[in-house]
């Protein structure tokens, strides 16, 4: 199916530019980043804050491009060929899980101050939910923020936190209150600047090797006030609108680093002789391959309809899940079917596919687990 239909000549401009700017800016350099265990999100995100790619969607009052939903779809799709997923994660941060309710619910304040800077790539952010002791079941979260005066007094921890050696500030969610239910959690503005913050350790991970993720430590923090995002009590709200913006990117980058697997796997084998023949001629391996390719095409059609329910305005909270839930069960069989073809090179660390297939894990684990996605689709359908 052509996508001509979805897309014009100016959507295309801007695949354009970002292919052009991740094939020299980026993937000439995804084997340091990988090795060092970091990308330099500061000097990376001016670069992209230079040519607007940070703030597709966001009003230009604030230096975003005013941009609709196609064209965030286009700038993820094109996220999706780093040959690196913890590059991609690492930008999706800033742009899709970490600014996201400061744009829809901050005052003019938090969004001159902090997401301009976020915008032009002044500032690294990162999203700061998950604790040791709450990760998918969010009404779990123990940091506390106690109102004193004109500030929030900040103590807590929070772990699994991409970006968070380099952030500048943390969109952070924290209890406000001991009462049951879902309205005594706020969410923050945290400058990592502040006397009480620290990064307690860089954490070594499966996969998502160029990014940086960490467990971060407040210590009696003094919150000013005005960054309060929103009201108080609401933030859990806002965080789970939050989330839907987190969830969707998965389903763009899951379709394409799929596709990109597959490309490179039927150039491996095209070349791989085995028994005098090419794998590429091996009638297992083939159908194999079209199956995969029958099911990322479903997968981004699927996308392609949220981004129209979006134009449209309307909820799209269980078609979200449901392609997180495809997306990373896509992303994973692809990655390591695509990896058993390789054979013993693809069990070889430096091997591209090697890193796809670890990378690929974390869709079915990060941003929800396939069996939180499976529980909301369930409660949504009424069972």
């Amino acid at each position: 199916m052509s996508d001509s239909i979805y897309f014009n000549k100016e959507h295309e401009m801007i695949r354009k530019a970002v292919r052009e700017f991740v094939d020299r800016e980026i993937n000439p350099h995804v084997e340091e980043w990988e090795e060092q265990k970091i990308t330099p999100l500061h000097k990376l995100f001016k670069k992209m804050g230079d040519l607007g790619f940070l703030g597709i969607r966001y009003d230009q009052k604030y230096g975003g491009q005013g941009l609709d939903y196609w064209y965030d779809l286009v700038f993820i799709e094109e996220m999706g060929r780093i040959s690196a997923g913890g590059v991609s994660m690492a930008i999706t941060v800033q742009t899709h899980m970490a600014t996201p309710a400061i744009d829809q619910f901050g005052s003019d304040f938090l969004k001159e101050t902090y997401l301009t800077k976020a915008i032009s790539g002044d500032m690294v952010c990162a999203i700061a939910v998950t604790e040791p002791g709450a990760g998918s079941d969010v009404g779990a979260l123990a940091t506390f923020a106690r109102k004193e005066g004109d500030h929030y007094i900040l103590n807590g921890s929070k772990t699994y936190i991409t970006n968070g050696t380099q952030a500048d500030f943390l969109t952070l969610l924290a209890r406000t209150s001991y009462d049951p239910g879902y309205h005594s959690f706020s969410l923050f503005v945290v400058p990592t600047d502040l006397p009480g913050f620290s990064v307690s350790r860089k954490l070594d991970k499966l996969g998502m090797h160029s990014s940086d993720t960490a467990e971060l430590f407040f210590d009696d923090m003094k919150i000013p006030a005005k960054n309060l995002i929103g009201q108080e009590g609401e933030g859990f709200i806002y965080q789970m609108q939050q989330f839907q913006h987190e969830r969707f990117v998965t389903l763009p980058l899951s379709y394409v680093a799929s596709k990109q697997n597959i490309l490179m796997t039927i150039e491996h084998i095209r070349e791989r002789i085995v028994f005098g023949k090419p794998l590429i001629k091996r009638q297992v391996l083939r159908h194999r391959l079209a199956d995969w390719l029958t099911e990322i095409e479903g997968l981004k059609r699927l996308t392609y309809h949220i981004v129209n329910m979006k134009m449209s305005g309307l909820d799209v909270t269980k078609e979200v899940s449901m392609g997180k839930l495809m997306a990373g069960r896509v992303a994973h069989k692809v990655a390591d079917g695509c990896l058993q073809m390789f054979g013993g090179l693809g069990y070889m660390a430096e091997m591209p596919i090697t890193r796809a297939f670890r990378d690929s894990r974390l869709a079915s684990i990060g941003g929800g687990a396939d069996e939180v996605m499976a529980e909301i689709i369930a409660r949504l359908e009424g069972f």
